[in-house]
């Protein structure tokens, strides 16, 4: 079956930087849409960064931008979170999803989930 597999959280101080990482099996890695949802309690999840099969286009929630980048290496069946210059605002779980259509992706409708890492940001 499919699994996304998430790692790389933890607790960091405000200014710090994390590397997530995402590996999929059981799909064919490079025909996927890949993405990063954070989920706070009590509020909606929402998509942080997305990319696509080939790794060309990439598409960024606006507060990220320019200190998160997403990246993939379809060898390793992996895509990437850089989370560079993190604020206690960014603290959330991090999951990453898969989807064959960009639009369901973005719109959070994705064919597979992974179970999240924590991510918690100090002052």
């Amino acid at each position: 079956q499919v699994q996304l597999v998430e790692s790389g959280g933890g607790l960091v101080q405000a200014g710090d930087s994390l590397r997530l990482s995402c590996e999929a099996s059981g799909l064919s890695f490079s025909d996927y849409n890949m993405a990063w949802f954070r989920q706070v309690p009590g509020k909606e999840r929402e998509i942080v960064a997305a990319i696509d099969w080939s790794g060309v286009h990439t598409q960024y929630e606006v507060s990220v931008n320019g200190r998160f980048f997403i990246s993939r290496d379809n060898g390793k069946n992996t895509v990437y979170l850089q989370m560079n210059s993190l604020k206690p605002e960014n603290t959330a779980v991090y999951c990453c999803a898969a989807d064959s259509d960009w639009g369901d992706m973005v719109a959070s409708v994705n064919d597979y989930w992974g179970q999240g890492t924590q991510v918690s940001v100090s002052t």
